[in-house]
Formats: C-alpha cells, structure tokens, sequence
C-alpha cells in the first residue's frame, strides 16, 4: 500500500503529477479491459442459461413433467434464483475461487494443492482418496466441455422457429457450421478472442436485463419470488413435484465451474466484479421476466426467453443469442484447455503441445490436442441429438457432479492446509453438500434419458488419465533402474572401469534432471565404446513468468569432477519462450563449458524409450494397450526444443509394462 501511494501523490504530496495521472489511468484502462476479457470468455455459459432453462423446467415432455401453475412458477423462479446465489456466488465467487495453484483455478488445482502437500499430512490415504476423486470431477468436466457446445448454439438457433416455424430444418445445419467456425479461431488464443467478446456480451447481458425489466412490469408480483421463502415452501410443500424440477433448475447454474477453471486466464477479481456488477443482475432480471410473462399467459411457456421481446425484436434477439451462445462454448473450451493443461503437468497425460497466448497471463493457452477432439466430439453429438431438448437431459448430471467434488475440495484444502476450524468448516460444507446432493439425486432420475452420456464420458477420460499415471510410474521406475546413478557412472568413466575412446567434438544430452545418467549417453559409451571430448547433459525447466532474464537463463555445474569435459546445464525458460536449448547453450562461457562447444557442429542426443507389451503383471492387459496407444500423442521433444534435425541422434531403449 506504501509503495502505490507514493508512486500516486505528487511531490508536495498535495495532488497527483501528470505522469502518476497517466499511470493511474492506464492501469484502469488495464484491469477494465481485464474485466471485459472476462465477460467475453467466462460468463458466456451461465450467461446464455436464461434461454432454455424455464421452458425445461416445464417442458410436457419431459419424463416427470412439471405442472405449470401460478405457485409452481413462482416457486421455480425463486429455486433458480437461490440455486444461483447458493452455488454461483457463495460456493464460487466468495470461497472456491480463493484456493488457486500459482493462479490457476478448477478443480484439478485443487489436486494439485492436495498432491503438494499429502506426503507430509498425517491423513495421506484420505488426501490420495480425494485428489481420485477430483480426478473423476476433472473427468466431467471435460464431458461439460463437449455437451455446451452442442445444447447451447442449438438453443439459440432453434430460436428461429420463432420467428418462422419452417426454418425448423435448418437448425443442425447452421448449428454445425457455426461450431466448426468456432473451433477454427481457437489458434488466435483466448486474449483476442475475449476482446472482441467482451463488447458483445455486454450487449448481451444489457439486453437481456432490460427485456427482462419488461416482462417484470407487466406483472410486478413476480418480484415476490425473491424471497427464499417461496422456494422453501415449494420444496417442502411440493417436494415430490420440485425434486424433480431441480433436474432442469440446474440448468441455471451451468458454466459456474468455468468461471474457476478459467480463472488462470483472467484472474479472480475480474471475474467477481464481472459477475456481481453485470451478469447476476441481469439474469435475475431474465428469469424474473420470463415468470411475469407465464404468469401473463400460461401458453407462454413454449420460449418464454425469446417471447420477451416484441415480434420486430425476435431475430435481432436471435442473432444475439447465437453469438452469446457461442461465447459460451468459448468459456468451456477454454476452461477445458486448462484442466487438460493441468492434467497434463501432473501426470495424468502425456506431454501435450501448448501454446501460450499472451505476454501478460500465464494461464492463456491453446492446446491443439484438445481442440480438435473437442470439435469431433461436439459436431457428433449435435448429429446424434438435434436438439437441446433432448440433450438436456444429459447436461445437469456433469454440472452437478463436477460442483459437489468441487465444493468437497475445498472444504477439505480450507481445513488441513489453512487451518479454518472444523466446526466452521461443518458449518459450510454441510448445507452446501447437501443442497448439491438434491441435485445430484434429482439429476440421476435422468439416466435412462441422456444422463449416462455425460457419465460415460467421464468415465472413459478418468480410466485414460488413471492408466497414464499408473503406467508412467511404472516406466519411470524401469527407467531409472536402467539410466543408474549419474555420478556413479561418471565415476567409472573416470577411473577407467568403462573402457572408452575419446573423440573431438560436442556431444549434448537431453536429460529429465541431474542424478540419472542419460540413457542416450549410457548407451553411446557402453555400446559404441566412445564420448565425446565436451559432453553437456541439460535438464530444462519452465518457469512460471512469461520470460526469464538472460542472466538468469543458465546455470552451470561441474559435478563436483573438475575438468573431465562432462557438465551438467539447467536451462531455464518462461512460459511464453520458445523453448530453444542451442541458442540457450551458446550463452555459456569457455570457462563454464569446461572448454569451447562448437555449437555449428556439436551433435544433439535424445534418449527415446521404446514401451512394449511385457508379461509382468503391472498392469491389466487391456489397460497396457491403452496406455501404449495414449503415448502416441506424446509431442515431439526434438521439435519442442529447438534442436537442429540433422544433427539431432535419437538412441532409443525398450521398456516392458
């Protein structure tokens, strides 16, 4: 606080300097084209959720219909308004969003958080339990990630029968060219698309509000639904008609775990302002005037959202709703990119190709592996579906599911890693697991209508990402019975138990860290019987900064044997660097390199392990095939790094499973 006070008071400390007005206004400028970013990305779900969630709710078609009344409205009404503040507000904006990992939100932060920590907490089995279980809500979230899409362009297309019922037809068609477009832009990254967002949805949330002012002053009592007591009194007085209704209420609160997961992307104060300030007054006001408007006329029901505006409005509304929608699916592909992201890092997948997109967040990132079996998985099940109708039914069971694991999280990261007493603790988690509990139960009634997809879904991500991580252990235990002991294997070069020839020239070896020998390098001198007269073995880490400064780039040592030509290299880069390990190393001194490397003409050594089917009871057999099959989409480290091709020799070595 000192520090920004002195750089704003002027030097008689009586009024600001010109210079400190423009730094002032600047960072304003900043943080509100933060906060437009995050209108344009994050809200875009839970901002589209008004078009199709009342006339669900209410839906005669549905498998347990509910009946449409005057109480029964005013009591779904005030259910999605407190499922909204409940869930959205309190469990997100005011407590989840508080636990982050270097910034990064969703629920595998949250794994993250508990795997730093559980080796040293005297409940490791309970921790291990929980982050399998945040795996799992990791999992549904990924299905949340292809149904949104789908359902939510579908919505706002099918607007058009609306406006004229022949053009029902042509609904698919339009939804799948609008989604492949989309798929197509995600490369540019998440920064420019949330500019050019932001404005619209804007003007996506000031229209709906004002609609819905409209609707309300045709029939003002609606305002009552404000009052819990109305959605207390439907529940309990008509709990065999409003359990089910949840089901279809949860609808409301779709998109509430990627404002967490794309937390990264734009951070937490610009989504709290963005959400309490714009988004939750105006779909209050939404849902507020779709009730006013059934309460008007019962036969309203049939799109009481696009109902709202006047006959002249309805395809402007239309074409609004179609580029709302879009953003919503822009939210959960982006917060897919960075679970799968985070996922990635802590060894759940392979190593996927990232690509940062901005200068400024670290968590802004386009992952191509994802994008595309997103795209394929959204274009088949608006194919499959056709409707939103009939894929609502799949949708509540992955928000639900996703919410309470993440919720339980939480709970559990607030008590054991800050210490927030337990009878606090209990006094949170216990009425919040319960209401996410309703729903999860409401949500099951679905399984036989759609419900089991989104759950499939989940259930093959998990079974990938549990079988990467249990072989990966697996390989990297072989793998570093076979590399052996760096400085044992030095040891030997030097006192000649390994009988070898020395040759001009540089050799540099690409290793996972400093106590293991390359087994690119392990196998050059024990099967080839030669090293090179300077070997540099380089183990790289990315930082969390966009850039690392050049003096801070690369640290140099000898292992402790003088001058014997080996050095070990840590290279470090920032998360928007290319990372280029020869223009890297040819920032190292003659001293440090224990002589000069002759980059032009220093060859470059991978170490490429070869996995194999082996008869060791390691695994289960089908999940060994699946494990080898998942390794394929491993990115390619000699690209990665920068390495010249021709000069870049790839030794490879077997490992059974």
């Amino acid at each position: 606080m000192t520090e920004q006070k002195a750089e704003t008071v002027g030097p008689q400390g009586d009024r600001p300097t010109a210079h400190s007005t423009a730094h002032d206004t600047a960072l304003h400028t900043a943080k509100l084209a933060v906060v437009v970013g995050a209108l344009g990305v994050v809200f875009g779900d839970i901002g589209t959720s008004p078009i199709y969630t009342l006339q669900t709710v209410f839906n005669p078609e549905d498998p347990h219909p509910v009946p449409l009344s005057d109480h029964n409205v005013y009591g779904v009404v005030s259910l999605i308004f407190w499922s909204v503040m409940i869930i959205v507000t309190v469990t997100y904006i005011l407590l989840t969003m508080r636990a982050d990992n270097n910034g990064e939100g969703g629920v595998v932060a949250l794994i993250t958080l508990l795997r730093k920590w559980r080796r040293t907490h005297p409940s490791r089995k309970a921790a291990a339990l929980l982050a399998t279980v945040g795996l799992f809500g990791a999992s549904l979230f990924f299905g949340d990630g292809m149904i949104t899409p789908a359902i939510s362009v579908l919505s706002a297309v099918e607007g058009l029968k609306t406006v004229e019922p022949s053009l029902g037809e042509y609904v698919v068609p339009i939804t799948a060219v609008i989604i492949v477009g989309l798929f197509m832009v995600q490369r540019r990254g998440t920064e420019s698309i949330g500019r050019a967002f932001g404005p619209v949805m804007i003007l996506w949330f000031a229209v709906i509000g004002a609609a819905g002012i409209g609707g309300i002053l045709e029939h003002t009592a609606i305002l009552k639904a404000l009052s819990p007591t109305y959605a207390i009194s439907f529940l309990a007085g008509h709990f065999h008609i409003a359990f089910f209704a949840l089901a279809a209420v949860v609808l409301s609160i779709t998109g509430a775990e990627a404002l967490y997961a794309d937390m990264g992307h734009f951070g937490r104060k610009a989504i709290s302002r963005g959400w309490l300030f714009l988004v939750l007054p105006a779909l209050t006001l939404s849902y507020l005037g779709q009730g006013a408007l059934i309460l008007k006329n019962h036969e309203n029901i049939s799109s009481p959202f696009f109902l709202l505006v006047p006959g002249w409005g309805r395809l402007p509304l239309v074409l609004l709703a179609t580029a709302a929608t879009v953003i919503a699916s822009q939210a959960v592909i982006t917060g897919a990119y960075s679970v799968m992201a985070q996922a990635a890092r802590l060894g759940y997948l392979p190593r996927l190709r990232v690509t940062h997109t901005s200068a400024t967040t670290i968590g802004q990132i386009y992952v191509p592996f994802v994008n595309w079996l997103l795209f394929v998985s959204v274009l088949t099940l608006i194919f499959a579906f056709r409707s939103s109708a009939a894929l609502a039914y799949a949708y509540g069971m992955t928000v639900t599911g996703t919410i309470t694991i993440t919720t339980l999280l939480f709970f559990y990261v607030a008590h054991y890693r800050w210490n927030v007493p337990r009878w606090l603790i209990l006094a949170g988690a216990v009425p919040l697991l319960l209401i996410d509990g309703l729903f999860i139960a409401a949500n099951l009634t679905k399984l036989l209508h759609g419900a089991w997809l989104p759950l499939l879904i989940a259930l093959t991500s998990f079974t990938v990402m549990t079988t990467w991580q249990r072989g990966r252990e697996v390989v990297t235990r072989e793998r570093e019975r076979a590399e052996g002991s760096l400085q044992e294997f030095i040891d030997e070069l030097r006192s000649g138990k390994l009988p070898v020839r020395t040759v001009p020239g540089t050799a540099i070896f690409l290793n996972r860290g400093g106590s293991s020998a390359p087994l690119a390098l392990r196998a050059n001198v024990e099967h080839n019987q030669v090293r090179h007269e300077h070997v540099v073995i380089v183990a790289i880490e990315t930082e969390p900064v966009p850039r690392v400064p050049d003096d801070q780039r690369v640290t140099v040592n000898d292992l402790g044997y003088g001058d014997d030509g080996i050095t070990h290299v840590t290279i470090r880069f920032g998360y928007m660097e290319s990372p280029n390990v020869p223009t890297a190393l040819a920032r190292l001194e003659p001293d440090e390199s224990e002589g000069p490397l002759d980059l032009e003409k220093a060859s470059y050594f991978l170490s490429k392990i070869e996995l194999r089917r082996g008869k060791e009871p390691t695994m289960a057999g089908w999940r060994k095939q699946l494990f080898l099959a998942t390794s394929h989409i491993t990115a390619d480290a000699a690209e990665h790094f920068g390495l010249p091709q021709d000069r870049t020799v790839i030794i490879g070595s077997h490992i059974e499973l």
